[in-house]
C-alpha cells in the first residue's frame, strides 16, 4: 500500500486573465481524512475537478496510487477507484433512492440484480435503508446529500472526494453525518473533504489544507491552521490576525 494514495504536483489552472488554481502540491495519505479548506472562491472546487478528470490542468500533474492520471477522463478515474460528490444535488428525480444508486453500482456489477442488491448494502451504510423506494425528488435536503454519497459509494470507491457534503444540513443533521464519514475510513477509505462547516472539518480532518486565491497558504492539524495569521487574514480580511 503506498503511503500518499494521492499527489497532487505544482497543479495550476487558468481561465482566461484568471488563475484560478497556482501551483498547488499536497499529498493525502492513505487510509486518512484530509480536509481541504478555504474562503468562497478559494478555488476549492476547480481543484476537486481536476482531480477528479473533468477538469485538465494548464501546468503540474495528478498521481493516483503511483500512476499518473493527469490526462485520464473521469470515467477512467472512476474505474481505477476516484469518486466525488457535487455541491449542488442533482440525482435522477424520476427514479428511486435504490435507482439512484444502483446506477453506480453497475461499474462493479453486471447484472441488474448484482447493482440493485449493491444498491441496497450502500443506502444501509449512509442510513437510507427505509427509503429504497422512494423517489428522489421527494427527498429533504438531508437524504440528498445522503443519496449524494451513497452514489459516490457505490462505485465502492478508494479515494472518495467530498466536496461540501454538509452543506445546507442543521447541526444536529451533522451530528448525524460525522459518523457516517468516519465509518468509511475504517472500512478503508481515503477521504479528501472541502467543507465550510469546521464542526465537521474539526471532528473527522486529521490534516488540513487551506486554499486561498488558488494557493495553499497554510497546512496540518486543524489547530495549526486555525492560529495560522495568513488563515485569519484570508477569512476575515487584511489586519484581522493583528486585532
Amino acid at each position: 500500500m503506498v503511503e500518499s494514495l494521492l499527489i497532487v504536483e505544482n497543479v495550476s489552472k487558468r481561465f482566461g486573465g484568471l488563475l484560478a488554481i497556482d501551483r498547488v502540491s499536497f499529498q493525502v495519505r492513505t487510509g486518512k481524512i484530509t480536509a481541504l479548506i478555504g474562503p468562497n472562491g478559494a478555488g476549492k472546487t476547480t481543484l476537486f475537478s481536476i482531480i477528479s478528470g473533468f477538469l485538465p490542468p494548464d501546468d503540474g500533474r495528478v498521481l493516483y496510487d503511483g500512476a499518473d492520471i493527469t490526462a485520464e477522463p473521469p470515467h477512467n478515474r472512476a474505474r481505477r477507484g476516484v469518486a466525488r460528490t457535487f455541491q449542488i444535488v442533482q440525482p435522477f428525480a424520476g427514479l428511486t433512492v435504490r435507482e439512484n444508486i444502483a446506477i453506480g453500482s453497475h461499474l462493479r456489477q453486471r447484472s441488474r440484480a448484482a447493482a440493485l442488491e449493491a444498491a441496497n448494502q450502500v443506502a444501509h451504510s449512509v442510513a437510507l435503508g427505509t427509503q429504497l423506494e422512494a423517489p428522489a425528488a421527494t427527498l429533504t435536503v438531508a437524504a440528498s446529500k445522503r443519496l449524494e454519497l451513497a452514489r459516490a459509494l457505490a462505485i465502492a470507491p478508494r479515494l472518495l472526494l467530498l466536496d461540501e457534503v454538509l452543506a445546507g444540513l442543521n447541526p444536529s443533521e451533522i451530528r448525524d453525518m460525522v459518523p457516517v464519514v468516519r465509518e468509511l475510513t475504517a472500512r478503508g477509505t481515503t477521504i479528501l473533504m472541502t467543507e465550510h462547516v469546521m464542526q465537521a472539518v474539526t471532528a473527522l480532518a486529521e490534516y488540513v489544507l487551506v486554499l486561498a486565491e488558488g494557493r495553499i497558504i497554510a497546512r496540518g492539524t486543524v489547530q495549526d491552521v486555525a492560529t495560522d495569521p495568513r488563515v485569519v487574514e484570508a477569512y476575515l480580511g487584511s489586519g484581522a490576525a493583528r486585532l
